[in-house]
């Protein structure tokens, strides 16, 4: 009996600011294959569990919260932008501040909580293909994916995306603060014991610092159709 191939996966990992959600998604929209926006789910998780007044410490607590929180992907009928809806609440925007980062970031470091969400990930490698964003897509959710890639840049440069960002929201911040916070998360995220943030070994690496989006894109296609 004659199996059918694996669905073929592109992971791109890499810090917090170095333009995985945005490469992600054109890359997806160029190659036609599904998006997993594993960060997402994580911010999704931490959001429910601040609205649920949790403490973010208290394990089981937030691997409850975890195993029961609902969360969908929907494109929004106007622009085609992901929208993310959080036990039946679009939390979209809630999920883009440095509060729901931070809190990502805080509950990423539970192991029971990673597991409870490792199915769920899983479950979006469906035809044609998949393009999954994260911090440890090629290492611990799809070692097995035939393209890997690893996205970084300077501290610097990602404070300075994200302070674009923000202010274009109308919101207050200071590049100072952001870059500090930045390298406060990178170096959570690399030392923590559970699936810490690093490339594949068998991962490009593509330094996006200085880059246009456009470049970005074009190199990682290259991984993918060489």
């Amino acid at each position: 009996m004659q199996t059918s191939p694996p669905v073929p996966v592109l992971t791109i990992d890499g810090p917090s600011g170095s333009g995985k959600g945005t490469i992600s998604r054109l890359v997806a929209e160029q190659l036609g294959w599904r998006l997993l926006d594993s960060g997402a789910l994580y911010r999704a998780v931490g959001y429910a569990a601040g609205a649920a007044g949790l403490d973010l410490s208290d394990a089981d607590a937030v691997t409850r919260c975890a195993e029961t929180t609902r969360i969908q992907f929907r494109a929004a009928p106007n622009d085609g932008e992901t929208r993310v809806i959080v036990n039946g609440h679009d939390a979209t925007e809630e999920l883009r501040t440095e509060t729901a980062g931070a809190a990502a970031s805080a509950i990423a470091s539970i192991p029971s909580v990673r597991k409870a969400l490792v199915d769920l990930q899983l479950g979006f490698r469906r035809p044609p293909g998949l393009v999954a964003d994260g911090r440890d897509m090629g290492t611990v959710i799809f070692p097995d994916a035939p393209f890997k890639v690893f996205l970084t840049a300077s501290a610097a440069e990602r404070a300075k995306r994200r302070y674009k960002q923000l202010k274009e929201k109308g919101l207050s911040v200071t590049l100072a603060t952001l870059q500090s916070e930045i390298v406060a998360r990178d170096t959570r995220d690399a030392s923590r014991a559970v699936a810490p943030l690093k490339p594949a070994n068998d991962a490009v690496l593509v330094d996006t610092t200085g880059m246009g989006i456009e470049d970005v894109v074009a190199k990682v296609l290259a991984v993918v159709k060489p």
